[in-house]
């Protein structure tokens, strides 16, 4: 009889732990999830974050939800939570709630502030391209180097209008070859004297990107003439293996 309890016994404790073992690791998860959740959270406890939301699923995946002010804290929240242990992806769902700025409006703002931080040297050699839909921002186009293309991106990500930011650009191959071709091509369309004039105003000026060997002018012109010599200039550099001519003449349609 004795024998018969304590197999019995025996049972129903293996059938406990069983339970537990299956329970165990759900808790367990569940504890796990939790201190994501908070450990996020934690991260953003900061004024320009206070009306987000935050939930982190099972995966490890942080849907981040609610508002905030300016684009620039979207993108910044979406950066401090990817670095989160535990975090192994992010779903932005953040919404920006600031002011509603007709489309045409955004686009002069953002192309009359992008051209007067970039003027200097190098900047004959961006050619960034601004489009806005819906307050959606998609800048596209070239940029010579990183900083540069860096920078044109910080000033649509603080601009008040800008929703949503779609980045584009195409950093140039940086090579000896490809630099020593800007600047030949440079001098060669700035150095003719009807194009003088185009290096005069820093930020119109006629853009020179190069890629391996491979140029495209943009920018805008005065006359038809104008644009036939500058492609006509860079075709005259050794090394140059190709020119596409982009620039538009003032009062004509863009061709690109």
């Amino acid at each position: 009889m004795t024998g018969t309890i304590n197999r019995r016994n025996s049972i129903l404790f293996a059938a406990a732990l069983f339970g537990a073992i299956l329970v165990f690791p759900q808790l367990s998860q569940a504890a796990t999830d939790q201190d994501v959740t908070s450990a996020v959270r934690a991260k953003l406890n900061k004024s320009q974050f206070k009306d987000i939301q935050v939930n982190v699923d099972a995966n490890g995946v942080a849907t981040l939800s609610g508002t905030v002010g300016e684009y620039e804290n979207k993108a910044d929240a979406d950066k401090i939570v990817h670095k989160v242990k535990g975090v192994s992806a992010v779903r932005n769902d953040i919404q920006v709630s600031g002011p509603d700025i007709p489309d045409a409006q955004l686009q002069k703002t953002l192309i009359d502030k992008i051209s007067s931080v970039s003027i200097g040297y190098g900047n004959e050699f961006d050619a960034i391209s601004i489009s806005v839909q819906n307050g959606v921002v998609t800048l596209s186009g070239h940029s010579h180097d990183y900083p540069n293309r860096d920078s044109a991106l910080a000033v649509a990500a603080t601009t008040p209008g800008v929703k949503d930011l779609i980045d584009d650009i195409a950093v140039d191959p940086v090579s000896p070859m490809d630099w020593q071709i800007r600047l030949a091509v440079a001098r060669a369309v700035y150095g003719y004297p009807s194009l003088n004039m185009y290096a005069i105003d820093p930020e119109k000026p006629i853009r020179i990107s190069v890629q391996n060997g491979h140029v495209e002018l943009y920018g805008v012109v005065n006359s038809q003439a104008d644009k036939n010599v500058a492609g006509i200039r860079a075709n005259t550099v050794p090394g140059v293996f190709s020119v596409d001519n982009y620039l538009q003449v003032a009062g004509q349609p863009s061709e690109k």
